[in-house]
């Protein structure tokens, strides 16, 4: 039963509806909470193929607009919240305050900024010194532990509510995955000014010694931890730290650009990654969804292959997958009594679907088959007129 915003009660028999109330007999269908997109970036494009400055590649205004389509879309495809890994410009946090205003339309956000790396880590290797670019784009430069310490407290003064750390390299970057892209000394730095100030910091990261260094100090979130192992699992089930594997990219791209160097050097941290997940997931390891989506070859949209991925290629039981596209989702959000699990006191982010994705997680690849989209107990999409059984539509 829904009241205003929230959840008011779940019964195991229809409740007694009040004359303006709407009783919606939805047998055949699924109720469930709305997912989280726990890696977003809502302005790239073509990320990888624009041979462009990173951050710079388009006018901020038009990475705004992009923006503002993207997380549209997100909610579109049943992800009533997403957390973002990046965004120049401020355009998260732009984005959040126009939503909650009601200028536009999209889920709720836990806005990100600039990555935070040294000169010359590997998203800073688009901007080559011959350019003499004062801008600074999507990446915040930064050398010393004290500069970093600056940086995150300038990213987070600008809005964001989560840092991107770009700490290693690896998973579809230029330097190798064993090569830290700062020192031990400036990812501590950045890891607790954010926590100081009450931010989370994530981090590019895809080497052991650098992901349990990362969990010691207080890292909210790993991305993409290729090469995670038993020592990862047991640290991040003593920090309760979460994982974003993005293996949707990887695989991607081994499909579209077979045979070639690139993609090539993704397969074995892929099979790594496919093996080490199931036993993380048994494990209790919170891991949740997202990936480099508007990157080249990867557009925007294809949100929920991601869940079929890891249930019909890797194994991992479909409602456990659903687990992590919501309630752990909405806990690394900092959303966790409020949203992910439906019961009575949480807010009304639900879906309701055509069938049971438990059976079939592919149903939630398919848009027509949400019937409703609730994002606070207001329908963005509402198509149960014909289930009204009480009441009026």
């Amino acid at each position: 039963m829904l009241r205003g915003d929230c959840i008011e009660a779940v019964c195991a028999e229809p409740p007694m509806a009040a004359p303006d109330d709407q009783l919606i007999d939805l047998d055949g269908r699924t109720v469930m909470p709305g997912m989280v997109l726990g890696h977003y970036h809502a302005s790239y494009k073509d990320i990888g193929a624009v041979p462009s400055p990173f951050g710079l590649e388009a006018s901020p205004s038009l990475q705004a607009m992009r923006a503002a389509k993207n997380f549209r879309l997100a909610l579109e495809c049943g992800f009533t919240a997403v957390i973002s890994a990046g965004a120049p410009h401020g355009i998260d946090a732009a984005m959040k305050a126009a939503i909650e205003e009601g200028t536009m339309v999209g889920p709720r956000i836990m806005a990100c900024g600039r990555d935070v790396g040294t000169t010359g880590h590997g998203n800073d290797l688009s901007f080559p010194s011959y350019m003499q670019i004062g801008a600074s784009g999507a990446v915040a430069r930064c050398d010393g532990p004290e500069e970093f310490r600056k940086a995150v407290r300038q990213e987070i003064k600008d809005g964001a509510e989560i840092i991107k750390i770009f700490a290693t390299g690896g998973h579809g970057t230029r330097p190798p995955a064993a090569q830290w892209q700062l020192s031990r000394e400036e990812l501590a730095a950045a890891i607790e000014t954010a926590n100081e100030r009450g931010a989370k910091a994530r981090a590019h990261i895809a080497n052991v010694d650098a992901m349990l260094f990362a969990i010691d100090h207080g890292i909210h979130i790993l991305d993409h931890g290729d090469g995670f192992d038993d020592a990862c699992i047991e640290k991040c089930l003593e920090h309760g730290t979460f994982l974003a594997p993005s293996l949707h990219f990887p695989k991607v791209m081994m499909a579209i650009a077979a045979g070639s160097v690139y993609a090539e050097g993704m397969r074995p941290d892929f099979e790594w990654m496919a093996a080490i997940l199931p036993k993380a997931n048994a494990a209790g390891v919170k891991i949740i969804l997202g990936d480099d989506y508007g990157a080249m070859g990867f557009p925007h949209g294809s949100y929920a292959d991601e869940l079929d991925l890891y249930v019909n290629d890797i194994g991992i039981p479909a409602v456990d997958v659903i687990r992590w596209a919501t309630r752990y989702g909405a806990e690394a959000m900092g959303l966790g009594d409020r949203c992910g699990t439906i019961a009575p006191g949480r807010l009304a982010d639900l879906l309701v679907v055509d069938g049971d994705p438990v059976a079939d997680i592919r149903i939630l690849r398919d848009r027509a088959k949400l019937l409703a989209i609730f994002k606070g107990g207001v329908g963005f999409k509402n198509e149960l007129a014909s289930l009204v059984v009480n009441g009026t539509a």
